[in-house]
């Protein structure tokens, strides 16, 4: 499954409606290929949570009961199979709905269609959210984990490459917990002072993943000093962004865009009660999207 044009070639599986490929004209690819020896995934996609809740448990407050559910990070859906449906030529649609295995942890009907549109050179990521109950309101989180080759060229390093945000920002981060997934947003340290690029090292990643949740920026650019290829990430609607690379020093660079985020200390276990939290009427349907642009 794939979309095509005069500037890239782009790749698609139904295992998790994913994206697996973004090839210019050149041969140049700037998805991650998912080498397991440092991350085995590409672009999963992160619903009904991002992140992690405490112990992989969440509890609902659904028609006046309490109900308990086990999630795991990131989600129920990144490794189950979509229906793929061809949308014209330059757009197609992956869909999932609940099923007895969901409804049992996430207890609520639901359909996530995404739909991938190719534009010149710029991939548009569509998350449509559909509340299938007819009486409930539906709260839930949505958001994507795509990787990208860094470096893109032979003869480079991981150093050589910086991102570039469209605002100069100042912002804090929260303590990150590798062990468990969660946040600690009360505990927050100085990351970005005045600046508008940021160098990438591995160091970076020390810890764990960058919670980037204070940004002023919609949009943020992945660049080398050594040429010209590069991408552009836009992000408008989604509150928050995450950095991450692994500790053995993956030839990558997670750029994901969070509705919300993984649990913090601070917070209770009642999903309903999470920060950034969207709530989706019966029978509504909501969109989230955002944009990636060869440069």
């Amino acid at each position: 499954m794939f979309l095509e044009n005069e500037y890239l070639r782009v790749e698609f599986s139904t295992l998790g409606g994913a994206l697996t490929s973004i090839k210019d004209k050149d041969g140049v690819e700037y998805l991650w290929q998912g080498n397991p020896e440092y991350w085995g995934g590409q672009a999963p996609v992160l619903f009904p949570i991002c992140g992690s809740v405490r112990n992989d448990k969440v509890m609902f407050k659904k028609a006046g009961k309490e109900i308990w559910g086990q999630i795991p990070r990131h989600g129920l859906v990144r490794k189950s199979e979509f229906t793929y449906e061809k949308l014209g030529e330059d757009s197609v649609s992956f869909s999932i709905k609940s099923d007895e295995a969901t409804y049992n942890n996430f207890p609520y009907h639901f359909e996530l269609k995404i739909t991938y549109t190719l534009t010149e050179k710029t991939v548009r990521t569509t998350y449509q959210v559909t509340n299938l109950e007819q009486e409930s309101e539906m709260p839930y989180f949505v958001g994507g984990h795509p990787g990208f080759n860094c470096p893109l060229m032979e003869g480079e390093s991981y150093e050589d490459y910086y991102l570039e945000f469209d605002e100069v920002e100042t912002c804090t981060i929260p303590k990150q917990f590798p062990d468990t997934g969660l946040l600690d947003c009360l505990d927050r340290k100085p990351f970005l002072v005045n600046q508008k690029t940021l160098d990438l090292n591995y160091d970076l990643f020390s810890v764990d993943a960058i919670t980037l949740d204070q940004l002023q920026s919609r949009s943020v650019a992945l660049k080398s000093r050594k040429h010209d290829k590069g991408l552009r990430f836009d992000f408008e609607g989604f509150p928050n962004l995450i950095l991450w690379s692994t500790l053995n020093k993956g030839p990558f660079i997670a750029l994901e865009p969070w509705s919300g985020l993984s649990t913090s200390l601070e917070e209770s276990d009642f999903f309903e009660d999470k920060k950034n939290v969207s709530l989706l009427t019966a029978c509504g349907t909501r969109q989230h999207h955002f944009e990636i642009t060869i440069l």
